[in-house]
């Protein structure tokens, strides 16, 4: 097979990331590229960008809505037999357009966009629960040649987030969440970045508010999942940090993922990495905490 790199982005509304989404194409040069929270509807997104990933050699799979949620598959290596959303998933109260799947380069490909659940054991929090169910069912299908990638909303471990204390009582750390995703790992699926980087301080999101990415606060939600057939192939795994920095940035950063080559090497969890020092535990607070 030939070499595939694989990347997932949160952009925060692929209209206001467009600065910022295209000259990153051209820089990192990714192969297949989930997005997540579009904010875009289908024909909307089309006359944005239909025209510009043509011409880096994109074929585009998009499942959107007019200002909330909206996933996506872009890709240079095929895409086939494109699926939007997933079957049997729940609504909230209608199906809401959180994932897309297409097979790209003989790897089945899924973008995920996981309901955030609000506020522990809240109407959203059980959608989220019976969300991810559906998630499962829908890789135990296929799950030696499938990759999820995307905003998970969920830091799997404690190690994920910058202190433990700080998320007390709030979503993406309790554990029916992560109870989820480890049912889903379980089918088979690999935590790639922590696979390859187990006992690095790795974050992916950093909240807006309080210099949270100046003193490198935040949490590792944003994951690849691998089966076994496409993680055995992987040969770097890393977080772009630089494309969280300057101006106009996601509040996410992008997760990429090198299959059978690392063209810039093995080059560390992430890129670059932060200046400032871990913060002592319990010396930091959410900037929502009272």
């Amino acid at each position: 097979m030939d070499p595939v790199r694989i990347a997932t982005w949160n952009v925060n509304s692929v209209k206001q990331r467009l600065p910022r989404l295209l000259p990153w194409l051209d820089e990192r040069r990714p192969d297949v590229v989930c997005l997540q929270e579009t904010k875009c509807a289908d024909d909307a997104f089309a006359d944005l960008l239909g025209g510009e990933l043509a011409d880096r050699g994109y074929a585009v799979a998009v499942h959107g809505e007019a200002t909330w949620n909206g996933v996506a598959i872009l890709s240079r290596v095929g895409l086939d037999d494109v699926a939007p959303g997933l079957a049997g998933a729940p609504g909230f109260p209608h199906p809401e357009a959180r994932a897309v799947s297409a097979v790209c380069g003989g790897v089945r490909v899924i973008s995920v966009y996981v309901p955030n659940g609000r506020t522990p054991d809240s109407e959203h929090y059980r959608y989220k629960l019976a969300w991810l169910a559906s998630l499962r069912e829908t890789v135990a299908a296929n799950r030696d040649t499938t990759v999820v990638c995307g905003d998970v909303n969920i830091a799997p471990t404690d190690h994920d987030v910058f202190d433990p204390q700080a998320y007390a009582g709030q979503t993406h750390v309790t554990p029916p969440e992560r109870a989820a995703l480890a049912e889903l790992q379980a089918l088979g699926l690999r935590d790639i970045v922590r696979d390859r980087w187990p006992d690095e301080r790795v974050f992916t999101y950093w909240d807006y508010r309080a210099g949270m990415f100046h003193q490198d606060l935040g949490m590792r939600i944003d994951l690849v999942l691998a089966g076994a057939k496409v993680a055995d192939r992987v040969k770097a795994a890393w977080v772009d940090r630089q494309a969280r920095k300057g101006r106009g940035p996601s509040d996410h950063a992008p997760v990429i993922v090198d299959l059978d080559e690392a063209p810039d090497g093995d080059i560390g969890p992430v890129v670059p990495p932060p200046s400032a020092p871990a913060a002592r535990r319990g010396s930091a607070r959410l900037p929502q905490s009272p």
